[in-house]
């Protein structure tokens, strides 16, 4: 069984590679065949001497660019990705921690051959785009699941079917001066609004979420407004200050104190204030 690992690593965000290849391997379908497709504008990367780990030049298009063009990006490679079983996409800063076995990630026809993970919402809270000029477009009342754009994946065919749509959806989209609220996220929602893909829980898209049991989780998106790796806006480039220990600290009790004390005038300038974190 051969699965294709679809990674993008541009500007900053090469600080997560080494966390995920090293946890992909160990953890994620160790039986698997692996072949890792990174796209990155780095000159080097850890492991990028091992044979399944494979190089593609990509410049870094700023923010939401990097994000909303990733099909493109992946349809670059579609030859090589033909030869795959699988093919899962996986952000930056995901980092595996227990082992996942072929039938807990691994979609058959029953799933339309296809995976995605989800935020533990009520459909109140889903926040697809509401937009009628958009592509993504999807009604209010409409809709089971908000999926994430971390972690989504399928077989050959029914992942390549995926990306030429969206690809050609967002399109669409530019060419009329629209772009969907939350980017490629909301591409994928609409796309997978009439189909029945295997859903993943929160526990193989961890971000945080309150209220749950940390031992089951076995997928964690590392928190990119942690010091260790500069904090938010740096790792997006907006600045090239690294976010100090002091000042993370600083921001965490302070937004701590917001929401013991929500009802404080302050409270709107202190949010701003931490908003990087």
């Amino acid at each position: 069984m051969k699965i294709a690992i679809l990674y993008i690593a541009t500007g900053r965000y090469t600080v997560f590679w080494k966390d995920f290849y090293l946890s992909c391997e160990k953890y994620f379908i160790p039986e698997a065949e692996k072949e890792y497709y990174v796209f990155t504008d780095a000159k080097h990367l850890d492991f990028d001497t091992k044979p399944n780990v494979h190089l593609y030049y990509q410049e870094k298009r700023g923010w939401p660019y990097d994000t909303l063009l990733r099909f493109d990006m992946f349809l670059r490679i579609e030859d090589e990705l033909e030869k795959a079983d699988y093919i899962f996409f996986f952000n930056a800063n995901t980092k595996f921690l227990k082992k996942i076995s072929p039938a807990e990630m691994l979609p058959d026809d029953e799933h339309d051959g296809l995976v995605a993970s989800t935020f533990d919402w009520t459909p109140d809270k889903f926040t697809y785009d509401r937009n009628p000029k958009s592509t993504a477009y999807i009604p209010y009342g409409e809709g089971k699941y908000y999926f994430r754009g971390g972690v989504n994946g399928g077989t050959k065919d029914a992942y390549l079917q995926m990306i030429h749509t969206l690809s050609q959806n967002i399109k669409t989209d530019l060419d009329n001066d629209v772009i969907a609220e939350w980017h490629d996220e909301s591409h994928l929602n609409k796309y997978l609004l009439d189909k029945n893909p295997l859903v993943l829980s929160h526990y193989y898209c961890f971000n945080g979420e309150k209220f749950i049991n940390p031992l089951k989780v076995k997928i964690v998106m590392q928190n990119k407004s942690l010091y260790k790796f500069g904090g938010h806006k740096y790792l997006r480039g907006q600045t090239d200050k690294k976010i100090s220990l002091a000042e993370y600290c600083v921001k965490r009790l302070l937004k701590r104190l917001v929401f013991l004390f929500p009802l404080k005038s302050w409270r709107k300038k202190v949010r701003e204030y931490c908003r990087e974190i």
